[in-house]
């Protein structure tokens, strides 16, 4: 009720500072300078972690209800419109520091979901921690349950526009996967990968040693 009253408030009529204000009331914790736009959907507040100067635009829904489950996100992340986040069966969703994640993007657990400090996803991408089983043909899909084993994109990557991420998958450090791949297989950091399924086409430079921040 508190996010449905507060969350259709225009910014021009100070709705950021009063969901500011109103949400640091029912979240785990919202961090300073963090800004919420209208039409931002929380649910599970208190399994939700904001941290400071976080940006959260029109449409994102995090959805952290249930038991035992947490969404946690770092410092200087954005989530850019439409956005969707959803933690299930006592899942973990954590974004570390300067991530970007663009429009449309969907992240869903139950299986953990961690992406590293300074990964930059773009729009329109799937980022999937769970599999339907479908061993018995005589059942479909919603029938027969789900598996899950986590993901993990590591810090320092870029994830292009329309790219699939499925359960299983580690992304190491510094890999850059282009537009429109499916990743099935784990993909060793510094790395270039594209296709369908994703492949490695290339290593980057690695000739010196990434500075951590």
């Amino acid at each position: 009720m508190t996010t449905t009253l507060t969350g259709s408030i225009p910014d021009l009529f100070g709705g950021a500072r009063v969901r500011s204000l109103v949400y640091s009331t029912i979240l785990k914790k919202l961090g300073a300078s963090t800004y919420i736009q209208s039409g931002v959907e929380l649910l599970g507040g208190w399994a939700i972690t904001l941290e400071s100067s976080v940006s959260l635009f029109n449409g994102v829904r995090i959805d952290a209800r249930g038991p035992d489950n947490e969404v946690y996100i770092g410092s200087d992340t954005s989530l850019q419109r439409g956005v969707e986040i959803r933690a299930l069966k006592r899942s973990r969703v954590h974004l570390g520091q300067r991530v970007f994640i663009g429009s449309c993007t969907y992240l869903a657990g139950p299986g953990n979901i961690e992406i590293g400090d300074n990964c930059s996803i773009a729009a329109h991408c799937g980022i999937f921690a769970n599999q339907h089983k479908f061993d018995d043909p005589t059942l479909g899909p919603n029938d027969q349950g789900l598996t899950w084993q986590g993901i993990v994109i590591e810090k320092n990557c870029w994830i292009g526009h329309g790219v699939s991420i499925l359960d299983g998958v580690t992304i190491g450090e510094g890999s850059v996967i282009g537009a429109g791949a499916v990743v099935t297989q784990t993909i060793p950091s510094y790395s270039i990968a594209v296709g369908v399924p994703a492949k490695v086409i290339k290593r980057r430079d690695v000739t010196h040693e990434p500075v951590d921040n």
